[in-house]
């Protein structure tokens, strides 16, 4: 009877490992993101540059807030 007991105790608590687990990694990945952005304003002109656009420091600064703007409310969910 204790040999079932310690079985199921033994897969319970390494199912509960592996979702802790996942939620603290996703957790950690989310406030690295949020602190350091792999995308910047000039990462932004080079990528517009190569899609042949020309773009001026205004359209830069638009497209940046409407991605910054959008991490943002993604990060709320």
């Amino acid at each position: 009877m204790a040999l079932w007991l310690a079985i199921i105790l033994i897969v319970v608590f390494f199912i509960g490992g592996v979702a802790l687990g996942i939620y603290l990694t996703r957790r950690q990945v989310e406030q690295e993101m949020a602190q350091y952005p792999r995308l910047n304003k000039d990462a932004l002109r080079v990528m517009m540059g190569q899609m042949g656009q020309k773009p001026s420091e205004a359209r830069v600064n638009q497209v940046y807030q409407q991605i910054v703007n959008q991490q943002k409310k993604q990060a709320k969910k």
